[in-house]
């Protein structure tokens, strides 16, 4: 169980309150914490991937607990910053409050998408059918952190970005994350499809 892998997963899942923590505490040192834990957790994804096939110490454990790690870690963060987006101005200068709406969208369509395909991941696991993960799956995985990620930074877009204004730096941020929604869209859809073929009744039987 305590294999690098999964080591990794668990190292992930752990990270979760310590980004919580330092999310909600003020100052602009707090913030860079919270964006360094968020990095370092995104990282372990797929180092712990990377390990698993490299070392070949895949595990029932770690692909249970793997897709669990990393839908906290999303939710955790796309909660935190809807909440902030919603009951207080993290910069006045971005007009980030008026457009927390702009935030709970797409975070509502992420978390509804992994929640629909968690359900169909659990029942497949009982017919013992596994539907791969397909590379765009990936790829919306990357971009999601990314967006994430960048979101995190932007009340610190002046000081951290250069060469570009806070406004700007926002509004690539909300681009990207609504990317993200639409990619989570399209594999959740894809994903559904594929698995939707192993549940479908077969023909009946002629007697």
């Amino acid at each position: 169980m305590f294999a690098l892998p999964n080591a990794l997963t668990i190292l992930r899942i752990v990270l979760v309150p310590v980004f919580a923590f330092a999310f909600v505490m003020p100052g602009e040192v707090a913030r860079l914490t919270a964006f360094a834990v968020f990095v370092i957790a995104g990282v372990s994804d797929w180092l712990d991937g990377f390990a698993a096939r490299k070392l070949k110490a895949g595990s029932d454990f770690g692909r249970m607990l793997d897709p669990i790690a990393d839908k906290v870690l999303v939710a955790v963060a796309l909660m935190m910053l809807v909440a902030e987006g919603t009951f207080r101005r993290v910069n006045p200068d971005t007009g980030d409050t008026a457009f927390s709406l702009l935030r709970l969208v797409p975070a509502l369509i992420i978390l509804s998408r992994e929640i629909l395909v968690s359900g169909l991941r659990e029942y497949l696991a009982g017919t013992r059918v596994s539907v791969p993960v397909t590379a765009i799956a990936k790829f919306k995985t990357a971009v999601q952190m990314l967006a994430i990620g960048a979101m995190i930074l932007t009340p610190l877009a002046d000081t951290y970005v250069p060469g570009m204004t806070s406004m700007t730096y926002s509004a690539l941020a909300y681009i990207l994350l609504w990317v993200a929604a639409a990619l989570t869209v399209y594999t959740g859809v894809v994903y559904f499809r594929n698995g939707m073929a192993h549940i479908r009744p077969g023909p009946s039987d002629p007697t």
